[in-house]
């Protein structure tokens, strides 16, 4: 088999005044790239007539986290393809940060949570989209996934503003989740437009943001013409085509444990994959740690013992929006869910003593039947 080609190149911008840093989310992240240049370095040794394929890895910071894009192309790029690609990728990300951000005080989303209103508030095609999926994947999923949930954010600590009181005490809870409800939210695809039935609503697009920038970022090499290709935007991720190696990308699933490591390598081929868990962005409180996944029907953090939950679906959107909503349903629940709708999702769900064990749906075994759990 032929070997590949490598090259590398970095994107991404500073961001003065920043209000949090870089984090990478929980769940999953690329295997392909390392391990698969040892096997092409070493039969590359064997077959220097044929160089095979060209792998370009390109690099950046979005949304608080970072993007790692992956593409198989028949040559080598020179280094202004490098920059015009990776301009590109970053731009996407760029527009999609400004429309969506809840950090950035200029964004549409920011806009539109400052209204105190109940006119219309203008907003783009792509705003408006989001708001569009989540809210089906929101009917769904019986409000599990509600992007007003965002008072009950800002309560917890997980917002833009540190609380002036935490942790948040009943009285604060009951105002905040007074305001919480996705039918909230009126949407006129004709202008398009959002409008608020109650004026003190506000939105938090984390569950889903993440998700369409990936998919932005796909839609554009696509248009480029790229066919093989991997996308990942903070453990969120979309694999179009074969790798380097002309197999399905590889996608380690993170184990959920003080250890860490891999606890499961998925094949990925046009499709997406997104996790949530409950390890990663999480806070001290009274001793005790709270998860950064808020449940909009109690107004609480999780507290139940699935670790972590990927979804594998056709856009990084609605993987994204999922793997949050059966983190908020749980083990039972969220399960029961995944298997009434038939969607491929993997919950890893934590012990009395620690131990993760896993439950896959069979619409998830099925994409992924040849891939055994790691060794431990």
């Amino acid at each position: 088999m032929p070997g590949a080609r490598r090259t590398t190149a970095r994107g991404g911008r500073d961001r003065p005044g920043a209000v949090r840093p870089p984090r990478r989310a929980a769940g999953a992240f690329p295997l392909s790239f390392a391990g698969g240049l040892l096997l092409a370095v070493a039969v590359c040794a064997c077959a220097p007539a044929d160089p095979g394929p060209a792998l370009h890895e390109l690099d950046g910071a979005t949304m608080g986290t970072t993007w790692a894009v992956r593409v198989v192309t028949a040559d080598a790029w020179p280094r202004a393809e490098h920059d015009r690609v990776g301009a590109a990728i970053q731009a996407a990300l760029d527009d999609v940060e400004s429309k969506m951000s809840h950090y950035d005080p200029s964004s549409e989303l920011s806009r539109f949570n400052r209204e105190r209103s109940t006119r219309p508030v203008p907003v783009s095609a792509d705003t408006f989209e989001v708001f569009r999926e989540a809210r089906r994947l929101g009917e769904l999923t019986a409000g599990a996934l509600d992007v007003t949930v965002a008072p009950l954010v800002h309560a917890w600590g997980f917002g833009p503003v540190e609380p002036d009181v935490f942790p948040p005490d009943a009285e604060r809870l009951s105002r905040a989740r007074a305001h919480v409800g996705y039918s909230g939210i009126e949407l006129d695809a004709a202008a398009p437009a959002l409008r608020k039935t109650d004026p003190a609503i506000e939105a938090d697009l984390s569950a889903v943001a993440k998700g369409y920038g990936v998919d932005r970022v796909a839609a554009a090499l696509r248009g480029a013409g790229f066919r093989r290709y991997l996308v990942e935007v903070g453990g969120e991720i979309v694999a179009a085509g074969t790798n380097h190696l002309d197999r399905p990308w590889r996608i380690g699933i993170e184990s959920p444990t003080a250890a860490g490591g891999i606890h499961r390598v998925v094949p990925l081929r046009d499709r997406a994959m997104a996790t949530s868990g409950d390890y990663r962005n999480r806070r001290e409180v009274e001793g005790g740690w709270v998860s950064h996944t808020i449940d909009p029907r109690t107004g609480r953090p999780v507290e139940h013992r699935l670790a972590s939950v990927s979804v594998i679906a056709d856009l990084c959107v609605v993987a994204d929006g999922l793997a949050t909503a059966l983190e908020v349903l749980g083990p039972d629940d969220g399960y029961a869910l995944a298997v009434e709708q038939e969607w491929a999702a993997l919950f890893l769900v934590r012990g009395e003593d620690g131990a993760i064990t896993e439950h896959a749906t069979s619409a998830f075994s099925a994409l992924v039947e040849a891939s055994p759990p790691a060794e431990r």
